[in-house]
């Protein structure tokens, strides 16, 4: 099962490329920022140029993935036509995929939180429903919010601080402002994608859309997506067949790089998790904590965990079963505790070069992996430390 699901992502990333080189090579960028920067003027100026990213990272919340796919896609052009550094589109998606999935959980992560507090209620450590500690946990996930807010700032008031500041930039360019190409050959594409991550998750979970397979909806939507954009794009007669999988072949080789990185980034996870570095971390945790700051302490150790093996599922699944037995002995706050661990494992994970998400945000913007890493740790710094500043505020108050 887990090697199934590491070929499908691996897949995923390859497969990225072809889709995001076809949508250019048939005149969709073109299409979309003359009708959005020209036609319409929505976009005009540099502020301008990621507050549709901005959007649409935090208004598609079926998988993290894909938010960052369809955020990158739709800023990628804007960037360049403005002078803003690929790092800096990178950031936007990677700060608006996890942390809003994480928040708006009517997807995998749900799904998976759900089932981990289930098996607490089971264990008789806490009572009642998994969707309502679910539910008051997500009040407690301070670090998404702050990270939502710190994105925002500094889209809206073009803030570039630490290494940001000599991210480079792709040359200006007007090429995209003439009426080339069509806005249909973007759109249609990035619904497509939309709509089958929804379907396929609906039918790998047998009807229940919190039970899909995240990584072969995922795998089985991109599929779908080049065979339709073959049949539309040779119905308008945007690309030949032959141009089509020239492209296609082109975009999937640019991409293997990329997919190589992953795959180390799979193996350090599971050598980290073999090892069980999470729990030896999570040993340092004892009895004699203080209640008020064991939400603190948990986010913090969280995030290290997140950070050390690239993963927040994984954090979840090792700090829960450890956090809650905690908050209960120590008579502490449960839903501040599970809402700790969220904001640690999205911390960690939204920090860790090793990280899925990381990884394909950077790939979906165009920018490098270790330029991404570097230019947006200050940003998750910061809206860690507001974050951790909040669960000793409400861990001392409750």
């Amino acid at each position: 099962m887990q090697e199934a699901w590491v070929l499908k992502t691996l897949a995923f990333a390859v497969m990225v490329g072809s889709v995001m080189l076809l949508i250019e090579r048939s005149g969709g960028v073109n299409g979309l920022v003359h009708e959005l920067s020209i036609k319409r003027t929505w976009v005009k100026s540099k502020r301008g140029a990621l507050i549709p990213s901005f959007i649409a990272g935090t208004v598609i919340f079926i998988e993290s993935s894909i938010t960052s796919l369809v955020a990158g896609a739709i800023g990628r052009p804007f960037c360049d036509r403005y002078g803003i550094s690929r790092a800096k589109l990178a950031f936007v998606c990677d700060s608006t995929s996890a942390p809003v999935c994480s928040i708006i959980t009517l997807n995998g992560w749900g799904a998976l939180l759900l089932g981990l507090i289930g098996g607490q209620i089971a264990a008789g450590l806490i009572s009642g429903e998994s969707a309502v500690w679910l539910l008051q946990s997500i009040a407690f996930n301070f670090y998404a919010y702050m990270a939502l807010i710190v994105t925002f700032l500094a889209v809206w008031y073009e803030i570039d601080i630490g290494p940001m500041r000599s991210a480079i930039v792709h040359k200006p360019s007007e090429a995209f402002a003439d009426a080339n190409g069509s806005v249909g050959f973007f759109v249609w594409p990035i619904v497509w994608m939309i709509g089958g991550v929804i379907l396929f998750m609906i039918l790998t979970g047998g009807g229940n859309i919190l039970k899909g397979s995240g990584s072969s909806s995922i795998f089985y939507t991109l599929s779908l997506t080049l065979i339709l954009m073959w049949i539309y794009y040779r119905s308008k007669n945007a690309m030949s067949t032959s141009e089509f999988f020239k492209a296609a072949l082109s975009g999937a080789r640019s991409m293997v790089p990329i997919a190589s990185i992953l795959l180390f980034a799979f193996a350090i996870g599971g050598v980290c998790s073999d090892m069980e570095v999470g729990n030896y971390l999570a040993s340092f945790v004892g009895d004699y904590l203080p209640p008020q700051y064991l939400a603190a302490a948990i986010f913090v150790l969280g995030g290290i965990i997140a950070f050390a093996t690239g993963t927040s599922w994984g954090t979840f699944s090792i700090m829960l079963p450890i956090a809650v037995p905690l908050a209960v002995a120590l008579d502490a706050p449960v839903a501040l505790v599970m809402g700790a661990v969220i904001s640690g494992g999205v911390f960690g994970d939204h920090c860790s070069p090793i990280s899925d998400t990381t990884i394909i945000s950077a790939m979906a913007s165009g920018c490098d992996v270790a330029e991404h890493t570097k230019t947006q740790l200050p940003y998750a710094l910061i809206s860690a430390a507001m974050a951790l500043l909040l669960f000793i505020l409400v861990g001392i108050f409750s």
